[in-house]
């Protein structure tokens, strides 16, 4: 991961951050996203916040979803769900791999739910 460029969107981080090929820009994420996806050809990643991730979702700026399963159960030790408050998507299922240790990679295609 650190060998890829990355943008950071922040309104406080000063620049030059320490990550290689590290870029920060300021202003509102789903614009900045919105502009990246337009002038990149490269397919994004987001590995930010919760609430970046369910502010590109409302936007319909997901193209793909991709979940890990980790055969682990935490009822005791769970927070609260990920996508809670978040609107409702269908997701179709266009890929899946076993990783090791039995955990399962699931890619989706989300799409707004109505």
């Amino acid at each position: 991961m650190r060998s890829l460029p990355a943008t950071v969107v922040s309104n406080t981080l000063e620049g030059p951050l320490d990550w290689p090929d590290a870029t920060v820009v300021r202003g509102d994420a789903v614009d900045v996203v919105t502009r990246l996806k337009e002038e990149s050809e490269v397919p994004l990643r987001s590995h930010g916040s919760l609430s970046l991730n369910r502010a590109l979702m409302a936007a319909g700026l997901v193209d793909l979803v991709q979940v890990t399963l980790f055969p682990v159960i935490t009822g005791q030790t769970g927070s609260e769900p990920i996508f809670q408050g978040a609107a409702d998507f269908d997701l179709e299922l266009i890929g899946s791999r076993t990783l090791d240790g039995g955990s399962q990679e699931l890619i989706y295609r989300p799409t707004l739910h109505v």
